[in-house]
């Protein structure tokens, strides 16, 4: 079953994208090719600070993201804003503020990157921000003026902006967490499939009853 952490082999357990990477017939590994390297990072930060007792509802998951890869930064982008802004209302508040410019500059990174009016603000966005108006406030000055690269943005920003968002997610005071972080890889990867043109295709795969036969197939000792 499912395990925290790097595995050395499947006798020794499993990960989320190990186990993606054994049925996408890949060398082991979690970081396999044949998934988007954000979209790998999150469902490995889900898989990871997801309790031992609810981390085997995310098996049925492990399928969908097989061949979901894009050299596109908006990709990485939006990957990073649903998590931001997911995770600002009720992430700690030495998160918050991360959590808060992360929205506002890949808000900023879309209006490059697909060619919006300087400052346009996704209702999602906004609605996040207004629910820590303080925060939102100290965020706008912080950003002002600042401006980042695309090529930097999805080297450095975006994969820090995914591990503070799950990180807060899983240290908020809310109950259902594990349902929380398991929300958030699934409509990340319903999203990321619409992008990438899949969403026609058969689910029938993600059907747990279906799946759990595989996942048991794969040794945990």
């Amino acid at each position: 079953m499912l395990g925290r952490g790097k595995h050395r082999n499947p006798k020794k357990g499993a990960c989320f994208m190990e186990l993606a990477s054994f049925l996408a017939g890949e060398r082991w590994s979690d970081h396999p090719q044949c998934t988007h390297p954000l979209v790998a990072m999150l469902a490995r930060a889900v898989n990871d600070l997801t309790s031992d007792e609810a981390r085997p509802q995310l098996a049925p998951l492990i399928p969908s993201v097989i061949g979901l890869t894009s050299d596109d930064p908006r990709w990485d982008v939006r990957i990073a804003l649903r998590a931001a802004r997911t995770a600002l209302a009720i992430a700690p508040a030495d998160r918050q503020q991360t959590l808060a410019v992360a929205i506002i500059g890949s808000e900023r990174m879309l209006d490059m990157l697909e060619d919006r009016p300087e400052g346009t603000l996704e209702p999602a966005s906004a609605d996040a921000l207004a629910s820590v108006p303080r925060t939102a406030e100290w965020a706008q000055k912080f950003c002002a003026g600042t401006h980042v690269k695309p090529k930097r943005f999805v080297r450095d920003a975006a994969p820090s902006v995914v591990s503070t968002a799950v990180q807060g997610i899983s240290e908020a005071f809310v109950p259902d967490v594990d349902a929380r972080l398991r929300t958030l890889l699934d409509e990340t990867i319903v999203e990321v499939r619409g992008w990438a043109g899949r969403v026609d295709e058969d689910t029938a795969p993600l059907v747990r009853d279906e799946w759990e036969p595989v996942v048991k197939a794969v040794p945990s000792h």
